[in-house]
C-alpha cells in the first residue's frame, strides 16, 4: 500500500484498529481454519498485518511469522507480540520464491490499486511453497472509493476475486462471506477466500 492518505488514517489510529480488532482476531474462524489447514511449524507471512492480533495468535500456534505492514504506527503494535517478526513494507515489496508456507492477507489487500492487483497475486503466489496456503479476505462490491476516514479501497466481486486468484495460479478451497462494522462505523459485505498455491 502506498496511498498516503490511507497509511495516514492507520498511523494516527492504530490504536483505535488494534481495540477494534484485539477480541475478534482470536476467534476470527477464517484465522482458526487458515490454522487449521497449515503445516506444524509453517513460515507465514503476515501481509498487512495491522497491529498483529493474527500475527501473534499464529506464533502461539508454533509457527514462525514475518509480519508486514506500510504503518510504522501498525508495526510497532505488531512488535509487542512475542515471538513476531514486524517489518515496515509495501506491496511492492513482496518477493523470494518458494520461501513461505503460508501467506495471510486478511483485508490488507482490498487497498491495492485494481490494476496492480494480478502482479500482487502473482508475486505472492511465487512467494509461497508449492501447495502452500494463502487466504485473502476483501470487500465485496465495485469499483474504487474513499470511506469516511479517508481510507482508499478497491472492491471486488466474488467472480471477479475468484478468477483473479486462478489467473494467479491458485485453487480455491474455502470461500467465507459477512458483514462486519469497520473503524469508519459503516457496515460492509466482505468475502474470504482460501487457496492453495
Amino acid at each position: 500500500m502506498s496511498d498516503k492518505e490511507t497509511l495516514a488514517v492507520y498511523n494516527s489510529k492504530a490504536s483505535d484498529y488494534a481495540d477494534l480488532t484485539d477480541e475478534a482476531g482470536t476467534k476470527d474462524p477464517a484465522l482458526l481454519a487458515f490454522l487449521n489447514h497449515l503445516p506444524p511449524q509453517s513460515h507465514v507471512l503476515d501481509l498487512g498485518c495491522g497491529p498483529g492480533q493474527a500475527a501473534g495468535t499464529m506464533v502461539k500456534a508454533g509457527h514462525t511469522v514475518v509480519a508486514e505492514d506500510a504503518s510504522i504506527e501498525m508495526i510497532a503494535l505488531a512488535a509487542r507480540h512475542a515471538g513476531v517478526e514486524a517489518r515496515v513494507a509495501t506491496f511492492d515489496d513482496i518477493g523470494g520464491k518458494e520461501t513461505f508456507d503460508g501467506v495471510w492477507a486478511n483485508f490488507s489487500l482490498l487497498h491495492a490499486p485494481r490494476a496492480k492487483m494480478p502482479e500482487y497475486l502473482e508475486r505472492l503466489h511465487t512467494a509461497l511453497k508449492p501447495g502452500g496456503l494463502f487466504h485473502i479476505g476483501l470487500k465485496l462490491g465495485d469499483g474504487e472509493k474513499r470511506d469516511g476516514l479517508g481510507r482508499k479501497y478497491t472492491y471486488y466481486s466474488e467472480t471477479e476475486l475468484v478468477g483473479l486468484l486462478q489467473a494467479a495460479g491458485f485453487t480455491p478451497i474455502a470461500r467465507s462471506f459477512g458483514s462486519d462494522p469497520g473503524l469508519d462505523g459503516m457496515m460492509a459485505d466482505w468475502i474470504c477466500v482460501l487457496s492453495h498455491g
